[in-house]
């Protein structure tokens, strides 16, 4: 079983280096590919000390199907759901765990739903899962755990209810463009990013077209609007345990946004003002302590605080090119680059980090991550499952061992 044991610490090239034009004529302007100076305001996090142990990690099997880029993963139990812009769903199942002792052959995976339009992100809660679209739409399918692999479309978010009611009344519209006005229930441009609160009970999404929207899962009703609320457009959002939201834009703002019991209406809470470039990526530890953002400028900015209220204490360098990508978990955090690597980050009790990994094998931008923790066969170690979805149109399953932190052993 060959593992791979790569630690990596080295600082990111100063020289910029050409963006992707290909790349980014497929993705369009709100994400970019080109490389941006790092931050020399902010300290650099990462632990130097080359006695630290390194993770073992492998990729045990890749995962084709899609025609096209993955723009989109999440996770369900033991399956992996993953978006393209070939406009298809696919669920994957029996995914290995392990190194396979046989010749590698892909898990196999069903088109779910052939939605006709280029899916730009994935969410799921319970039984229902929700896809945004280049088309401005957010689409809801029913998972179907029969033998029919097909996923019934429940509804297309705004509802002909929404978008009924909203057309009675004056003061519903808004101006969108110069010469153009249009119900506020309406998203405007693509839909770049889907999260779930923790109850379930509300769905949020952002737009390129630089606003912020709250559905009710029970009917999909378009709750709230907020509009403007960034300057540019916004490319991530994630929702703490606590049910504060930050949303990521590409002008270079992380926002945090809270409905307090008593009122209808969000608020915005704080503006986070670190990254001189667009953040293109936001990711929660898993107790909503540590926020993590990826933007244009290579580095990963490290975020500490509570009630929304965050403060930035240093960043994470050793990518080349834009950080596009980040999942998080209680230790560690993975950051997808345009550089084409994965680069595997754990936190110590300092609150100073190690790069672990670097993992290498796609060969264009990873626009997509999603990690999950697995039972681990080493004693002490932690084992996790990290999937990459590439501009390659591959997924790649990495198995990551990761050892104890000195003085826990």
């Amino acid at each position: 079983m060959a593992w791979n044991a790569k630690k990596s610490n080295e600082s990111p090239s100063e020289q910029q280096r050409p963006a992707q034009d290909e790349s980014s004529q497929v993705l369009s302007n709100p994400v970019f590919f080109s490389s941006q100076p790092s931050l020399p305001s902010l300290p650099s996090l990462n632990f130097r000390d080359q006695l630290a142990p390194p993770s073992l990690h492998q990729c045990i099997t890749t995962l084709k199907g899609h025609s096209s880029y993955i723009s989109a993963l999440a996770i369900h139990e033991k399956s992996l759901y993953s978006g393209s812009s070939d406009q298809d769903i696919r669920l994957w199942t029996s995914i290995p765990s392990d190194p396979p002792s046989h010749q590698r052959r892909t898990p196999p995976s069903f088109i779910v739903a052939a939605t006709k339009n280029p899916v730009k992100c994935l969410a799921i809660s319970g039984e229902i899962l929700f896809s945004s679209h280049q088309d401005h739409k957010i689409r809801v399918w029913q998972v179907n755990h029969q033998e029919n692999p097909r996923y019934k479309l429940r509804a297309v978010l705004p509802t002909p209810k929404d978008r009924f009611l909203s057309l009675l009344l004056p003061k519903n519209y808004v101006q969108v463009r110069r010469h153009k006005k249009c119900t506020w229930v309406h998203h405007v441009d693509a839909i770049s990013a889907l999260a779930v609160s923790r109850d379930g009970t509300l769905l949020y999404s952002v737009s390129w077209d630089r606003t912020l929207k709250v559905w009710r899962t029970s009917d999909f009703k378009c709750m709230e609007s907020v509009a403007g609320a960034h300057h540019d457009a916004i490319n991530a959002i994630t929702v703490s345990w606590e049910g504060y939201i930050y949303t990521g834009s590409a002008d270079t703002t992380i926002k945090v946004w809270r409905r307090h019991a008593e009122e209808k209406k969000h608020s915005l809470v704080a503006t986070l003002e670190r990254h001189k470039s667009a953040v293109n990526a936001l990711a929660l530890s898993a107790d909503g302590s540590v926020l993590y953002s990826g933007a244009c400028d290579r580095s990963v900015v490290v975020w500490e605080g509570g009630g929304g209220l965050m403060a930035a204490t240093g960043a994470l360098r050793g990518h080349t090119r834009a950080i596009l990508s980040l999942a998080a978990t209680a230790e560690l955090v993975c950051s997808g680059s345009a550089d084409g690597t994965v680069r595997v980050w754990r936190r110590g009790e300092d609150k100073r980090y190690s790069c672990l990994s670097v993992l290498e094998g796609h060969g264009r931008p990873i626009k997509s991550l999603a990690m999950v923790g697995v039972e681990s066969h080493i004693e002490s170690s932690s084992s996790y499952l990290v999937f990459s979805g590439g501009m390659d149109s591959d997924i790649k399953v990495w198995k990551l061992l990761v050892p104890p932190l000195e003085g826990t052993m």
